[in-house]
């Protein structure tokens, strides 16, 4: 039996009585804040309606509390260990003299976020329901068990704090060595234009798209997520075959919108916007697409930046210069970097992965852990 396991055991073995938020916590509503009220000689975080650092303040704060979101990304909770200030799109929870500990109330109120999400009304900025959560029923267990569940959920918080600071390290890490190994003054500087030629997929007309169909059509706006508009079979099967299509492993490029971003083409069937996602047409006996695919993640493209939208256009494109070793080296790298990508990114393996992993571990430990049987007074 686990010590909290005897805890409850001794101490509430039968349940526990519920008391509504406002009861066990002091409960307040944020206050508006004006410019005039701004201080910089002592500083501290204004949260507001995306619970999140907004701008700063200094007379009234407060710290060791709960933040809720009224508005903007209403239901959110979040723990405020440091002073901050609560504008008037933000609810905040304090330690009640006598009452229940405020992280422990905290933790509880965090796994019901999903509850408080599902009460919130409104258009063009979404509300939280007030009485909705002054009357949220909180399980008030003795204070023994409140200690040993708020000391077995800080330490998983403290666990994903840590790997996601080691995360974080790493990914700084690995922008350096990308920097550093790809722009080394040992390799050949060339131009894009000197190894390959800018292509595009042909112009599909607005009309000749549908809603639902048999090939996705990728615009700047879902390049590299998820097509919401389609392309008949036949009109595909056709333009692939008279006009440009990427080959497996090309790097697509986006050339307007997230300017640079990057997408290697999987070989799936998928047709994409003409002059907004473009590849570079190469010959890989002289430079690898993957090789090409980490050049570009240092941005090497000469941006339009002359009208009202910057863009990227071909000879932004065949003017970019980048550094190529020989093919060894450049597969070295590739796979040096590979490792690297995978152990910052990839959801399936590395620190993403064990910090998923911990966060489903630790919800699930938390649900399990604030689950009480309630007594009727």
């Amino acid at each position: 039996m686990s010590k909290l396991e005897e805890l409850i055991q001794k101490f509430c073995p039968n349940g526990v009585y519920f008391e509504p938020l406002c009861k066990c916590s002091k409960l307040v509503a944020g206050d508006r804040i004006t410019k005039a009220m701004m201080d910089d000689l002592h500083k501290f975080p204004v949260m507001g309606g995306g619970v999140a650092p907004t701008g700063m303040y200094s007379e009234y704060n407060f710290e060791n509390a709960i933040a809720i979101s009224r508005a903007g990304s209403a239901g959110f909770v979040n723990w405020m260990g440091e002073k901050f200030w609560a504008t008037d799109v933000c609810f905040v929870s304090r330690q009640k003299e006598n009452g229940p500990i405020i992280k422990f109330i905290y933790y509880y109120i965090k796994s019901k976020q999903p509850d408080l999400q599902m009460k919130i009304y409104g258009g063009n900025l979404p509300k939280l329901n007030k009485d909705y959560l002054w009357q949220l029923p909180i399980p008030v267990p003795p204070i023994e068990v409140q200690r040993e569940i708020v000391r077995i959920l800080d330490n998983f918080t403290e666990l994903t704090a840590e790997l996601t600071a080691e995360l974080t390290a790493r990914k700084k890490q690995y922008e350096f060595y990308l920097k550093d190994i790809l722009n080394s003054e040992t390799f050949r500087k060339v131009s894009l234009g000197e190894i390959g030629k800018v292509c595009m997929c042909k112009r599909i007309l607005k009309e000749q798209t549908r809603p639902q169909g048999d090939v996705p059509f990728y615009k700047i706006g879902t390049f590299g997520g998820t097509a919401d508009a389609f392309i008949p079979k036949e009109l595909f099967n056709e333009l692939k075959s008279r006009f440009n299509y990427p080959k497996i492993g090309d790097v697509l490029i986006s050339c307007s919108g997230t300017i640079g971003k990057t997408v290697v083409f999987d070989g799936k069937p998928g047709y994409f916007q003409d002059s907004n996602i473009v590849w570079v047409k190469h010959d890989e006996s002289k430079v690898l697409n993957k090789y090409l695919f980490y050049a570009y993640k240092l941005n090497p493209f000469i941006i339009s930046t002359g009208g009202t939208i910057s863009r990227l256009y071909n000879d932004g494109i065949d003017k970019a210069t980048i550094r190529i070793p020989s093919l060894k080296e450049q597969q070295r790298i590739v796979d040096i970097l590979d490792k690297f990508d995978a152990y910052c990114n990839d959801l399936s393996v590395g620190l993403p992965a064990e910090i998923a992993a911990r966060q489903k571990q630790y919800e699930y430990y938390r649900d399990k852990l604030l689950t009480f049987k309630e007594l009727k007074a």
